[in-house]
């Protein structure tokens, strides 16, 4: 029987050309964007290079200081003797990392100016991360205690540096800002998109101008914590929460007097909405949820209306045949039945030509350099979410028409 509606459902496609392109091409566009959206936000927010262990980490970047009316207010990431005092002791914790925000430097070579980011970085910062070390190794503690002046580079800034040489760069020396450093490690380069792992170069936080020594709480650290499992992470936050409830209060810092420190060891995506939200109301996070279902909801509902009133149309061109259907004794669900497989069919036709498209659209963004080293890919979840949003969409736009054209009386539907 199945077999019969899907032989049926393409004749039907190829009947009317000019309805078959309307409804495949609107099915296309929506569910392509769907894709590309899905897999941009799966770049932004999942487990990838570097940060592969997303799903067991957690980040403390931003403290909050005020008053205890919450009039005044002082937000910024963190110093690295604050970092050292409550994050790298929590217990609980597989291992904690202290690493600078990204900066900024300039490197010469041959009179062209290279433009950096920097991050300062503890030794732990090569276990909480992933990145993939194409020659040499990471500083490690010893290195650190020392004092060396070394450096780990990406590939790309070993390709402008030392001009595109095949050779291992390992022990050559690099200068930044009029400060020569050895070269320890090259790895592969990240994407921009990860701010807290991202950088063209890496120094120990013992280089000169990392300002680790600021004995304040405010500084331009952050802390990535990597717990044993994901399931841990709540115990290190309360852990966490537990060290800030015993700092002392009122303080000053900067002339500033505040009696409420608000400092959170987060989710990616919760310290993301934190962030954007300048807040960790709870109100002020459902009502984000909900402005972006709604918008979500628009998207997908617009396109669906359209399509109904095409489906309805293309339908209604069919009323003989429904008559004679029903009239040999064919009952309305049979009928509704068909229809709805006959839309998902469609529908599913628009998605493989969604997906193709979204391939094209996927590999022209991570080649053409607008992202660097960009990895948006469409994987099993974005695929699978992708499927299901096509057998949404079908039922969308197909249910209606379909339910009224299994309810056409017989006489109405011979006459017309």
């Amino acid at each position: 029987m199945l077999l019969n509606y899907l032989k049926i459902a393409w004749k039907v496609l190829l009947r009317h050309p000019f309805y078959t392109f309307i409804t495949l091409f609107g099915i296309t566009l929506t569910l392509t964007v769907l894709m590309v959206l899905t897999s941009f936000l799966d770049h932004l927010f999942g487990a990838h290079y570097p940060e592969g262990n997303r799903n067991r980490s957690l980040y403390i970047t931003m403290m909050m200081q005020t008053d205890s009316a919450r009039e005044s207010v002082n937000t910024g990431p963190y110093s690295f003797q604050f970092l050292k005092r409550h994050a790298k002791t929590l217990k609980s914790a597989e291992r904690v990392s202290i690493a600078s925000m990204f900066g900024f430097s300039n490197s010469y070579v041959g009179g062209k100016r290279i433009k950096l980011n920097t991050k300062f970085t503890d030794a732990d910062f090569w276990h909480v991360t992933n990145y993939k070390f194409l020659e040499g190794k990471p500083y490690n503690d010893q290195t650190i205690a020392q004092g060396e002046r070394v450096v780990v580079i990406t590939d790309d800034l070993k390709k402008q540096y030392f001009e595109e040489s095949t050779e291992s760069v390992i022990g050559k020396t690099i200068e930044i800002e009029s400060i020569t450093y050895k070269v320890m490690g090259v790895v592969r380069g990240g994407p921009p998109t990860r701010v807290y792992t991202y950088a063209d170069v890496f120094f120990p936080y013992t280089a000169p101008k990392s300002n680790y020594q600021n004995a304040g709480m405010r500084g331009g650290y952050q802390a990535i914590v990597l717990a044993k499992t994901p399931g841990d992470r709540p115990e290190i936050q309360a852990e966490y929460d537990n060290a800030i409830r015993q700092i002392p209060l009122p303080a000053k810092e900067n002339g500033f007097t505040f009696s409420v420190i608000v400092a959170k060891a987060d989710t990616y995506f919760d310290g993301f909405l934190r962030t954007f939200l300048r807040s960790d109301n709870e109100p002020n996070r459902l009502a984000f949820y909900g402005i972006a279902s709604l918008v979500l909801l628009m998207f997908m509902g617009l396109p669906a209306i359209n399509l109904v009133n095409v489906n309805v149309s293309r339908m209604l061109e069919r009323a003989s045949e429904i008559g004679v259907r029903k009239a040999f004794g064919a009952p309305s669900q049979t009928l509704l039945g068909q229809f709805i497989i006959e839309n998902i069919f469609i529908t599913f036709i628009g998605g493989v030509f969604a997906l193709g498209l979204s391939y094209l659209i996927i590999y022209y963004i991570n080649s053409s350099g607008l992202i660097a080293y960009a990895d948006l890919t469409i994987n099993w979840v974005v695929f699978v979410t992708s499927l299901g949003v096509c057998l949404l969409f079908g039922l969308l736009s197909g249910v209606l028409p379909a339910l009224k054209m299994s309810r056409l009386k017989i006489v109405d539907a011979l006459k017309a």
